[in-house]
């Protein structure tokens, strides 16, 4: 059964895999917005080094980022990449945020899920994958948020349709495993893209859950990469 295979696949991931400390740390609702921001179609490195900037220059609060310059929140997102946008994408939401919210996310986060999730939704900049994180990292409310590693390797292990988008790979990983969970599995289905389950030319011989995955027995990889807000 699925269900018997995804628990031994997560079984297998925790022995292999360290979850990092800071994961299971509090977080500042507000940091982590920004930074997942920052990190759209953008690698783990650069996402870091702009963060960085961006801490150096300014502090990381709505007023601060509401009343800064677009250009000077540009120049510190210029390793990033499509660093205009997220510039523009940063101050608008700093903005409704102070204005709206008295600067604390906290009150849309005390939502119960489903409003929570809704109203994230409607900030500039925030997709499904972003407002998961806030939710799951920040809330410890029960969702797993699908970035492009998640939704590449469970489409790969069969936790997920191969044709799936965000919200049907999300229900399928969520059907199959318990809530006190979903952060394990939404990491460790990270780590294990990032070190085996690549994009392009995965180490299916040293991968630790070969035995367990249909698409290296059945000689079929899907290679695409689907990047989520």
């Amino acid at each position: 059964m699925t269900e018997n295979r995804a628990e031994k696949i997560l079984e297998i991931l925790r022995k292999t895999f360290t979850i990092p400390r800071w994961i299971t740390s509090t977080r500042d609702a507000f940091e982590t917005l920004i930074v997942t921001v920052i990190s759209q179609n953008t690698n783990d490195r650069n996402t870091a080094k702009a963060f960085e900037n961006l801490s150096k220059q300014f502090k990381i609060t709505p007023e601060a980022l509401a009343n800064a310059e677009t250009c000077q929140i540009e120049e510190c997102l210029k390793v990033a990449g499509l660093y205009r946008n997220k510039a523009k994408t940063i101050k608008q939401l700093s903005k409704i945020i102070l204005e709206k919210f008295n600067g604390n996310l906290n009150t849309i986060l005390s939502l119960p899920l489903s409003k929570a999730r809704e109203e994230l939704l409607k900030l500039p900049g925030v997709g499904p994958k972003t407002a998961d994180v806030l939710l799951l990292f920040c809330s410890e409310k029960s969702t797993i948020p699908v970035d492009t590693h998640v939704n590449r390797v469970a489409k790969r292990l069969g936790l997920a349709p191969p044709d799936g988008g965000y919200e049907l790979v999300r229900d399928s990983l969520e059907s199959l495993y318990k809530p006190k969970d979903y952060l394990a599995v939404h990491i460790l289905l990270i780590l294990l893209g990032r070190r085996y389950c690549k994009a392009r030319n995965p180490f299916c011989k040293e991968c630790p859950v070969n035995t367990l995955c249909p698409s290296k027995q059945l000689g079929t990889r899907n290679n695409s990469d689907v990047c989520f807000n």
